[in-house]
């Protein structure tokens, strides 16, 4: 039953970002086309400069979910009313701040750190000030969509995602289309998360018919910010890792620089951060199944959840690094290939490589040892962004892409010796046979042929659509022969056959 239901989860959540992402992706070469390479390097220096203001965010949402969970599991209304309040008065203060601190520190920021062209420095300072109210917005929105999945409908928030993730790039290129420029695309956003947290709010309203917010005792907060206190170490140290790597190209590169790094490096990170959407559902089942006991359970659900999840993320960087170049000629233009197909492809095996800690993470936390991988994560950050400073000062964007990669291979190799057979109940050996071993094998072999015949043939347009076709269905014929299990296999064709039946009848 609970891996019916979590499969299930797992394929809500997937969707939630899967179709947003397609649009967004999409959409993006128009929005540069109409902002500019320089002013689309503003969009992207105001989007990192508050993304990583995001750092002051504590993460209580990773004890709520829990704490949510827990209270909703035995009944306990009054908990879930004190836990609610707890986060969203936590939320709006933090929101708060993190938008009075961008929006007096706006303009020195544009001017005094930064290398903004002259030209664009009105707009940017606007548009950063802007932006401070929807880092107080993005703020509660965040929270609010941590209680739903702790009540496990993750169907909702996919429902949500879809639709405002959808709505916003597509209403993005109306705007830009319209003539508007960088504030108002901004602005359409900001008003559009107002909107997204109204629907989020009035959805807990159907989930928690009763819920009234009552402010928490001792205990709860104690509990509350005890568990997430480790966990924010993760999120500050992501948070900085993801967001810094621009603010350093902007300050050492230029704006221009850093949007042809920006459309490279988000490709890699939406297309292989996907499955993160897959394994994201792991948390709570981990939590359940120790506290049960149920090792060795958890144990098989955890190898055959790594098996799968990267067999997708090597499909995915095989396809992605072996085309970069013409995923980038044909996606956005000849100079974007020039520019960025080098990083396209660095930055996707560094987030093949990142994405193998994923799991191990979760399962990590999940057994109650957040400060492992809050410390690994803080160290990384850390090692990472001198690397990435020094990338970026001696070779520009390419560095910055190499630093990344060097930094993924160090730590995730460590984090992942260390905590299996420690803080993961799952040996070392066990999950290089079992978890790795079926997926990277034939992945490898696909990878070679691919890149020899990408370097044989003519690059023309059919030839590039020939060799993906090719690629993807050598890949798919891999994961369902030698990766899939029999029963899932048989599982998924009698899913197909179900739904197939009425259509066909009709």
């Amino acid at each position: 039953m609970m891996t019916l239901r979590l499969a299930r989860n797992a394929f809500a959540n997937l969707l939630g970002a899967l179709v947003p992402a397609a649009v967004a992706l999409a959409t993006v070469p128009i929005v540069v086309h109409r902002l500019g390479d320089a002013s689309y390097g503003v969009y992207s220096l105001v989007t990192a400069i508050v993304g990583y203001f995001a750092v002051i965010d504590i993460n209580v949402t990773a004890g709520s979910v829990k704490f949510i969970a827990g209270f909703n599991a035995r009944k306990d209304q009054h908990g879930i009313d004190q836990t609610v309040c707890f986060g969203l008065v936590i939320y709006a203060l933090l929101g708060g701040l993190g938008a009075l601190c961008l929006f007096g520190a706006a303009g020195y920021l544009v001017t005094g750190v930064f290398s903004v062209p002259p030209a664009l420095v009105p707009e940017a300072i606007a548009t950063l000030k802007l932006a401070a109210l929807g880092f107080f917005i993005g703020q509660l929105q965040n929270y609010l969509h941590s209680v739903p999945q702790a009540l496990m409908r993750y169907d909702i928030v996919s429902a949500i995602e879809i639709v405002f993730g959808s709505l916003v790039p597509l209403l993005t290129v109306a705007v830009l289309l319209l003539g508007f420029g960088l504030f108002e695309v901004v602005l359409l956003r900001v008003l559009a998360s107002a909107v997204h947290c109204l629907v989020l709010w009035l959805s807990i309203a159907r989930l928690l018919p009763h819920l009234a917010l009552r402010w928490p005792g001792r205990a709860i907060r104690r509990q509350l910010t005890g568990f997430s206190a480790y966990s924010f170490l993760s999120r500050f140290a992501s948070l900085s890792y993801t967001h810094a790597d621009k603010l350093i190209i902007g300050a050492l590169a230029g704006v221009t620089a850093l949007a042809w790094f920006t459309v490279a490096s988000t490709l890699a990170n939406r297309l292989l951060g996907l499955t993160y959407r897959l394994s994201g559902v792991l948390f709570p089942a981990a939590s359940a199944l120790s506290a049960s006991g149920e090792l060795a359970r958890l144990g098989t659900l955890y190898l055959k959840a790594t098996r799968y999840v990267v067999f997708l993320n090597a499909a995915i960087m095989v396809l992605v690094a072996v085309f970069a170049d013409q995923i980038l000629r044909y996606w956005m233009n000849p100079e974007f290939a020039r520019q960025g197909a080098l990083v396209l492809a660095v930055m996707a095996v560094s987030q093949f490589l990142d994405s193998l800690t994923s799991l191990p993470s979760l399962v990590n936390d999940g057994m109650g040892h957040p400060r492992v991988s809050g410390l690994f994560a803080l160290v990384r950050a850390g090692a990472g962004l001198a690397v990435i400073y020094v990338g970026v000062a001696g070779w520009g964007i390419d560095g910055a892409a190499w630093a990344h990669l060097a930094v993924s291979l160090l730590f995730s190799a460590v984090f992942i010796g260390f905590v299996h057979g420690r803080t993961v109940p799952t040996r070392l050996r066990e999950l290089v046979l079992r978890g790795y071993a079926p997926s990277v094998a034939g992945v490898v072999a696909v990878a070679l042929c691919a890149s020899t015949a990408e370097h044989l043939f003519d690059r023309s347009a059919a030839d590039f659509a020939w060799l993906l076709a090719a690629t993807t269905a050598l890949l798919f014929a891999h994961g369902m022969l030698f990766v899939i299990d029999k029963d899932d296999r048989d599982s998924a064709w009698r899913h197909v056959k179900a739904y197939w039946r009425p259509l066909r009848g009709s």
